[in-house]
């Protein structure tokens, strides 16, 4: 597999046909878990985990946790990183820890940065990219109570400000560039999403909750061939494992798995299309996301629809710099 290119400004170089179109009929880059690449080895796992994990590792922990870490890492760079590679949809999965009232992700186990730490990096990188646009999904929310609910839809709409698209738009580049709107936040709690006009409710997840690439590719057709949702979408390209077999399995870990099964998958994302029709794909989120050429080639979706009939024509990718980079409740090994 080649590094992924660096994509930071891939929506402010999309040609003017492509302006005033919904971002949900564009092809757009996410990682799957996206803070998945600072899981804390010398945390509990969660207690949404089965219990038999739960039990081991109560027993074992200097075991387990590190087996956990394999198996439940997704990604291996900040979000800042992952952004110049292209990502445009962030999978935030945060929970609150058993003891004090900091909020952190989670998956498996929890992160080492926190929540804050991690969306003021995102804030920052925002400035410096006044073009791009990026969906931000917060959900799972291990643990929180009403109160941390509150707060932390609070510190997210102070923090972005008139940069959030409110879910009374319709976003498109040109609607968002006009009002400096950079940020859309979908957020899984229909309360907070009620109470928070600022707030999107949740973006469906197409997930095959498989191990097997071509089970992955069949699902995804089938859901495609129903139809898709009316506005934004999610189709995960990621892999699943389940507890047993993670245990059994120590030292593989879930790097392992993707890239065996890495080329089968894009090369199904490849021929894709985006779009208004009823089977055009919208965010592809993907595992590892810096090891392949996976957020170029969904952006080079975008450049399908301009080919018309000569669709089946090399298609050019956007502008790039090349740079050298060395939904369900989750079970271990689970990457939904």
């Amino acid at each position: 597999m080649e590094d992924e290119q660096r994509n930071p400004d891939w929506m402010s170089l999309l040609p003017e046909e492509l302006l005033d179109v919904p971002l949900w009929n564009l092809a757009i880059p996410g990682s799957h878990d996206s803070m998945s690449f600072c899981l804390d080895v010398s945390s509990p796992v969660l207690r949404s985990e089965p219990c038999l994990l739960r039990a081991i590792d109560r027993l074992f922990p200097c075991w387990t946790r590190p087996c956990v870490s394999r198996w439940a890492t997704t990604q291996q760079s900040v979000l800042s990183d992952q952004c110049e590679l292209g990502v445009r949809f962030l999978d935030l999965r945060i929970a609150r820890k058993p003891a004090g009232n900091t909020l952190f992700f989670a998956h498996g186990i929890y992160t080492l940065m926190t929540v804050k730490e991690a969306l003021d990096e995102l804030s920052t990188w925002l400035d410096a990219h006044p073009k791009e646009i990026v969906i931000i999904s917060c959900s799972h929310f291990e643990s929180l109570t009403d109160e941390d609910h509150f707060h932390l839809a609070e510190y997210i709409i102070t923090l972005f400000g008139k940069k959030l698209c409110t879910s009374q738009d319709i976003p498109s580049l040109r609607s968002c560039w006009s009002r400096r709107q950079q940020v859309i936040v979908t957020y899984g709690n229909q309360q907070m999403v009620l109470q928070h006009p600022e707030l999107w409710t949740e973006i469906p997840y197409w997930y095959a909750d498989s191990p097997d690439p071509k089970k992955v590719i069949a699902y995804l057709e089938d859901q495609k061939n129903r139809g898709r949702p009316a506005g934004f979408y999610v189709s995960g390209l990621n892999l699943t494992e389940d507890a047993p077999y993670v245990l059994l399995h120590p030292l593989q870990g879930m790097r392992k798995m993707t890239m065996k099964a890495l080329s089968l998958l894009l090369l199904w994302a490849g021929e894709q299309r985006p779009g208004q029709e009823a089977d055009a794909v919208n965010i592809l989120c993907c595992d590892f996301v810096a090891v392949s050429q996976f957020c170029s080639l969904v952006i080079g979706l975008n450049y399908k629809p301009l080919s018309g009939a000569g669709a089946l024509a090399p298609l050019p990718l956007p502008p790039v710099c090349r740079m050298q980079q060395v939904s369900p409740p989750d079970a271990i090994g689970e990457s939904t």
